[in-house]
């Protein structure tokens, strides 16, 4: 174990950013005067009259998300044009100057109350751009107006596991810019909202990169800290040479966002565009299989629903995942190693828990882990989950399956592993099944190997 590796490796998560990490895959909701303008900007002179969604049903959306296998939803509380869908006290531009709810409706209310009743995590967003506030461009003046509004969604709504910045900086409407004070806005959230991660503006969840749903290859949870001058679309962002030099180090997980649809907000111009079912199964394979968070926006039209096509692709993703991941053959299996450490061994691999892990001795980096399943039965899909609270070690890995003639077939292979790692291979007939630890940047340490 080199220093440098060892320094590597110093740089773990925090609990919020674990827990965040477990809700893996969760919704957009981007919802407001847009949906009604057919526009994705707005400019703040939007009349709250025109926003009257008269069918709305927060519950629907919630069922058309969560039958897909989504754990969370994050809401655009106020998008750029600065219309609240809360009736804020810092403002006239909000749901309170509607038709909507006869002006005593809180879009904000009804959807964190849909995601509990449902079991879902709720999150808000919050524009810091606002084109519609007078005070925008201001300075302090605004970061106090901000400031009270954020206190309203961090106050009002319940436990957040999310608070999602982006960072929109545009004109106001007396042609000036602000300049944020996001430490501000930063303390006031972990005053108020704890374990809530503040994305993508913020210190807890990083962009991916773009918002095509494109992923890496090797995707790293470890990145150095101030991350200010990152090119975030760069496909190398934590790799050993690109962190050598670095004086201090973060973790920063990687979040992908896209929309099901083209745009952001709806369009009925767009109902024949939605993403097929294959088009969002394999989106979530590489996202939550490959060290990322999925963010998948879905957009609810001018009635207040989500639309029927949507909610089509969406099912059949869910059944998907559904029936792929039923049976977990690795929970039948005999777990062996070639090196293990005396405290830690490979049978913890069972459980997808972070109590329990499997860990090689200290100074090895390499590892050799198999399954052997009680019969013969055809596998297509292996995961495997770092135990991250001890950081991102794995650098290559390979899965092999053992033929019937006792021989060994390499399956798959890859870089990083991470939070998760799920391995599409062809389907095969087989009674065990090896991880193979190529490199690591310490002794490598697991938390679960699952056999599909």
């Amino acid at each position: 174990m080199n220093e440098f590796d060892r320094f590597l490796v110093s740089c773990v998560p925090s609990e919020r950013q674990i827990l965040h990490s477990e809700t893996e895959f969760y919704a957009f909701f981007h919802f407001g005067v847009n949906t009604f303008t057919d526009r994705e900007w707005g400019d703040g002179t939007e009349s709250p009259l025109i926003f009257d969604p008269e069918e709305l049903d927060a519950e629907q959306w919630i069922d058309a998300v969560s039958a897909a296998g989504m754990k969370g939803a994050i809401l655009t509380a106020k998008h750029h044009d600065g219309f609240c869908l809360w009736p804020s006290g810092f403002t006239e531009h909000s749901v309170k100057n509607s038709p909507f709810r006869n002006g005593n409706g809180d879009v904000v209310r009804e959807v964190s109350e849909a995601c509990r009743k449902k079991g879902l995590k709720f999150g808000v967003y919050l524009s810091p751009w606002d084109r519609h506030e007078p005070t925008y461009g201001q300075g302090k003046a605004y970061d106090d107006y901000f400031c009270g509004q954020l206190t309203e969604l961090l106050t009002q709504y319940g436990e957040l596991f999310s608070v999602w910045f982006d960072g929109a900086c545009g004109e106001g409407p007396n042609g000036k810019k602000q300049v944020y004070d996001w430490e501000r806005y930063y303390a006031l959230v972990r005053k108020l909202q704890k374990n809530a991660c503040i994305s993508i503006c913020g210190p807890d969840i990083r962009w991916c990169g773009n918002e095509a749903g494109q992923t890496r290859e090797s995707e790293w949870s470890v990145l150095p800290s101030p991350a200010d001058n990152i090119d975030f679309k760069s496909r190398d962002l934590g790799s050993r040479e690109f962190l050598r030099g670095a004086k201090k180090l973060r973790w920063y997980p990687s979040e992908t966002d896209t929309s099901i649809r083209p745009g952001w907000f709806y369009h009925a111009e767009e109902d024949d565009r939605v993403k097929s079912a294959d088009t969002l199964i394999d989106l979530w394979y590489r996202t939550v299989g490959g060290n990322s968070s999925l963010l998948l926006n879905v957009p609810p039209d001018k009635r207040g629903l989500i639309c029927e096509a949507d909610v089509k692709s969406l099912k059949k993703l869910g059944d998907h995942i559904r029936k792929t991941f039923s049976v977990n053959l690795a929970e039948s299996a005999a777990f062996t190693a070639d090196k293990t450490d005396a405290l830690h061994g490979a049978n913890a691999l069972k459980t997808d828990t972070y109590d329990v892990y499997y860990k090689a001795p200290d100074f090895e980096t390499t590892a050799t882990v198999t399954a052997l399943l009680p019969e013969k039965t055809t596998v297509s899909r292996v995961v495997i989950k770092e135990h991250v609270p001890l950081s991102q070690r794995v650098e290559k890995f390979a899965v092999d399956v053992r033929l019937a003639d006792g021989s060994w077939k390499n399956a798959a292979e890859g870089t990083t592993v991470g939070y998760k790692r799920i391995l599409r291979i062809d389907p095969v007939e087989t009674d065990a099944v090896r991880i193979r630890i190529l490199d690591s940047r310490v002794c490598p340490v697991l938390s679960f190997i699952g056999i599909y």
